[in-house]
């Protein structure tokens, strides 16, 4: 780690959160003349790369700068008034949870970035999408560091926009349905959402997230914690997609472009969750304590549901889509994380925010590789690829058939990767929940998770049977595919080996993730003491 002063560090923190809007009106500019290089087209996607590259590099000084012996105490911090009537605070700051998300953020934009400057999804002008991933990026960003509850609503909302854009018009079939529902679910939440967090705001009299957390519910009522918590907690379970509210997922990720479905899974989903954390476990505990049954039981039913409609997908001769069925595969993933935080108990937590991080690497990772599936065979539909590819995404393209192979043993946990952790430790804290909520009913909602990690298991090893590994038909032969693919290409390669790699580290290596949320999630659930 490196040793770099408080207001540098403050300067690094302003400048992630700004400088995507920055680059996106930039983006919007005629490209000067010595920078066109073949194309402004190309250009324009040049400065998408450069800018998150950018962004990326400020984010890793960031973390090495972090002070990582005291990854509970808010670091970078800036607090400027903004709007004095309602003390509203421009207040931004760092600690041991939102650094990892805010590192994944940065690193998943650059990487959609690069991915997009040689693969660009066919659309309307580049400048255009550059510019909504840059306001993406930013908005994503502020989300994960800022400490205003009004502020953390702009930010949440922020991003509702360019995705939709993104989905609308340089998704696929159905575009335009997928996009209205994503927006039409994630703004009805919201609504509600904010009607929690003015309650809370006005009734302690302050908006600061971090004074709302060290007094941990103390100033407001019972009524009124619950209250806040039904509104907050049903606008954030949209978002990240809890059961039955998960609905328009599916839809997004068939529709988007490769990347929207990176970025979607990959960081998206993670604001719910991190509200949950953030807001309502700190600032309104007896009302969490309340709903935590009710959410801990809708987080094992997304489990088991998420598994059984991939199994559904899975079958032979159900038309399944492959980018569909790993968007259910997020609902259940998702209930695992909804099941730690729902635990209340710092394990559960600390498995919540591991998974989170697991899957946005995860689920990254096999949305880039089924693009590329999809690029190469013109489908996504599971029957045609078993046919068209069956014994042979190993043999017509090893490298790119291995990394699918990974990703899917990843994903269903396997020890010594990534996705185990989090979802081993969400069920250890469902095991023994918080006191004051009923252990034989999370002991229910633990076998139910448990359960379902074996139906994850089930369905993601028939994908890879199927797609990497099933017999050829007969048809197959024909000259509409080819023996031989295009393997893992340079670009390709450049794009998910970072989430490959990290994958590997942060199976191998916990503690690196946990020794930096641990102590921040010990002073949440403590009422802000270390």
């Amino acid at each position: 780690m490196i040793d770099i002063s408080e207001s540098v560090m403050q300067a690094l923190l302003a400048f992630i959160v700004v400088a995507p809007l920055v680059g996106a009106a930039a983006a919007l500019l005629p490209a000067p003349p010595g920078l066109r290089g073949s194309s402004p087209d190309q250009a324009v996607l040049r400065h998408g790369v450069t800018v998150t590259g950018a962004i990326l590099l400020a984010a890793i000084v960031l973390a090495l700068g972090f002070d990582h012996d005291q990854p509970s105490k808010m670091q970078a911090t800036t607090d400027i008034s903004w709007i004095a009537a309602l003390d509203v605070r421009i207040h931004l700051g760092i600690d041991g949870i939102s650094l990892p998300l805010l590192v994944l953020t940065a690193l998943l934009t650059f990487l959609c970035a690069l991915y997009s400057y040689f693969n660009m999804p066919a659309g309307p002008s580049p400048k255009a999408f550059v510019a909504l991933l840059l306001v993406l990026e930013s908005g994503t960003l502020a989300t994960f560091a800022v400490l205003d509850l009004l502020l953390f609503f702009l930010a949440f909302e922020m991003v509702l926009i360019p995705m939709y854009f993104l989905i609308a018009r340089w998704g696929g079939e159905e575009r335009q349905p997928a996009a209205w529902k994503f927006i039409l679910y994630t703004l009805l939440g919201s609504v509600v959402m904010l009607l929690g967090l003015l309650l809370i705001g006005l009734k302690a009299g302050t908006f600061d997230m971090v004074a709302l957390a060290t007094d941990n519910g103390r100033g407001l009522t019972t009524s009124v914690q619950v209250i806040a918590v039904l509104a907050i907690g049903l606008g954030l379970a949209v978002k990240t997609p809890m059961w039955p509210l998960h609905t328009w997922l599916p839809d997004a990720h068939t529709a988007a472009p490769t990347v929207g479905s990176v970025l979607l899974a990959g960081v998206l989903l993670k604001m719910g969750t991190y509200g949950f954390v953030r807001i309502v476990l700190p600032i309104a505990p007896d009302g969490m304590r309340t709903f935590a049954p009710y959410l801990a039981a809708f987080a094992a039913v997304g489990i088991v549901y998420g598994s059984l409609a991939c199994l559904a997908l899975a079958r032979s001769g159900a038309g399944g889509d492959l980018k569909r069925l790993i968007a259910y595969s997020s609902v259940g993933h998702m209930g695992f994380v909804l099941l730690g935080i729902a635990s209340m108990t710092p394990t559960g937590v600390n498995g919540a925010l591991f998974a989170n991080i697991a899957h946005g690497l995860i689920t990254g990772l096999l949305f880039f590789l089924v693009g590329a599936v999809k690029d190469r065979y013109g489908t996504a539909d599971l029957d045609t690829l078993a046919g068209a590819t069956g014994a042979a995404l190993y043999g017509r393209a090893p490298r790119l058939g291995g990394l699918l192979a990974f990703a899917a043993v990843a994903s269903l946990g396997l020890p010594g990767l990534a996705g185990f952790w989090g979802e081993m430790l969400a069920l250890f804290g469902a095991f023994d929940p918080a006191e004051g909520l009923s252990r034989p009913a999370f002991l229910t909602f633990m076998s139910i998770g448990a359960f379902g990690t074996l139906l994850t298991a089930a369905y993601l090893l028939v994908v890879v049977r199927r797609v990497c590994m099933g017999g050829r038909l007969p048809e197959a032969r024909d000259e509409q595919w080819p023996d031989r693919v295009t393997d893992v290409r340079a670009y390709e390669f450049a794009a998910w080996s970072p989430l490959v790699a990290l994958t590997v580290i942060a199976g191998l290596w916990p503690a690196v993730l946990l020794g930096l949320t641990d102590p921040a999630v010990q002073k949440l659930l403590s009422g802000g003491k270390s």
